[in-house]
């Protein structure tokens, strides 16, 4: 089981996750929606494609750009379509 906590919320659960260069990737159903605002950020990696970001707010508090995900990602990332990943004070456990 991966848990994803901030501000000792949890964010996102699941026994289903990926890991890809370090990082949990959650699926799109294992996040509790409510502390997620969609962000216009976005980044490009080499073999994954551009991800797009979420601000995660909770308690009033946003973290911004804290989630990161791959809406249409390359070939070579197709098992993270839509999954999830955290940094920026976002505690990811196992």
């Amino acid at each position: 089981m991966a848990t994803a906590t901030w501000n000792n919320v949890i964010l996102a659960q699941s026994d289903r996750y990926e890991v890809v260069e370090g990082n949990i990737y959650f699926p799109p159903d294992a996040l509790h929606q409510e502390y997620f605002q969609p962000s216009d950020t976005h980044t490009v990696c080499g073999w994954k494609g551009t991800a797009s970001y979420y601000h995660v707010v909770v308690n009033g508090e946003t973290n911004r750009d804290a989630a990161w995900y791959y809406p249409d990602p390359k070939p070579a990332a197709a098992n993270i379509k839509g999954y999830v990943a955290f940094w920026r004070g976002v505690q990811v456990t196992r």
